[in-house]
């Protein structure tokens, strides 16, 4: 079944990927291995802060970004090859990964440094800091934005029409809803609405409040429609005769708007969602 054919028949997933995007694949492997001496450094330096090992951030960011870097670089095989060879295309990629290299630098700098990153005005170099990583942490999500309009755009994928349309708008998607979650965090101080105690429980993992409002929850759900959406849109060329499941797609998709809308909402009312 075509929709289904998301495997390539005559070749790894990886070589699969380091062909269509051989530096987005680089990227997600270098993070991968940066993600070990991380991990070593969050089991031997017990410094924290604000209540989390310093470590921690740095190490959650690098699995994020492995995620993300390699999510675009598995969707990459459904832009054409015409267009992924021009240097226009070439030179925004590497602008992105430049800049994924840039925040992963400054959070890990900061952590290196005993001191936060993101919300972190204390001297005026850190104030200049925070601004423009807020730019950068844009261009790098921009990214999911033009794979997505390339993907909607190319009628060749092969695809069933409502798993190429749930792939391309998780990705456009993704772009929209993680700038409008990033900027109301940006409004704060942090990503807390309430004071949490100190021993407050947390969602294991992802270290959430359980007690206050935690904009992180609408932030991390934004990022993830490029997971989210194309599941749907799998599961429905799956269940459906090829071609007739276009408008759940996009149902799901406003409903996934609506979900994003709605745990900001809880988390600005200071209510956390677990």
């Amino acid at each position: 079944m075509t929709a289904l054919a998301i495997a390539p028949p005559r070749a790894t997933l990886l070589e699969q990927m380091r062909t269509d995007a051989p530096a987005l694949t680089t990227l997600a492997l270098f993070l991968l291995i940066a993600a070990v001496p991380t991990s070593a450094a969050l089991w031997l330096d017990d410094r924290s802060y604000l209540g989390e090992p310093i470590w921690l951030k740095p190490l959650k960011f690098e699995i994020a970004l492995v995620i993300y870097a390699g999510t675009l670089a598995f969707f990459a095989r459904w832009i054409p090859e015409t267009t992924r060879s021009t240097l226009i295309f070439r030179a925004f990629t590497a602008v992105v990964i430049t800049c994924i290299l840039a925040e992963m630098s400054w959070i890990g700098g900061a952590a290196a440094l005993g001191t936060g990153s993101h919300f972190n005005v204390s001297t005026p170099a850190w104030a200049v800091l925070y601004p423009l990583m807020g730019i950068i942490a844009i261009t790098l999500t921009s990214a999911s934005l033009v794979w997505g309009i390339l993907i909607w755009r190319n009628g060749a994928t092969g695809l069933d029409p409502a798993l190429h349309l749930s792939i391309a708008l998780g990705l456009v998607l993704t772009f929209i809803l993680t700038v409008i979650a990033a900027s109301v965090l940006a409004q704060g101080t942090g990503h807390f609405v309430g004071v949490p105690q100190p021993g407050d429980p947390r969602v294991p993992i992802m270290g959430w409040s359980r007690t206050v409002g935690d904009l992180r929850v609408a932030h991390f759900f934004a990022t993830h429609a490029l997971h989210g959406l194309p599941l749907v849109g799998l599961l429905v060329a799956y269940l459906l005769p090829a071609g007739r499941g276009r408008g759940i797609v996009w149902l799901a998709c406003g409903a996934y708007a609506l979900l994003i809308f709605g745990l900001m909402a809880q988390a600005l009312a200071g209510r956390p969602v677990f």
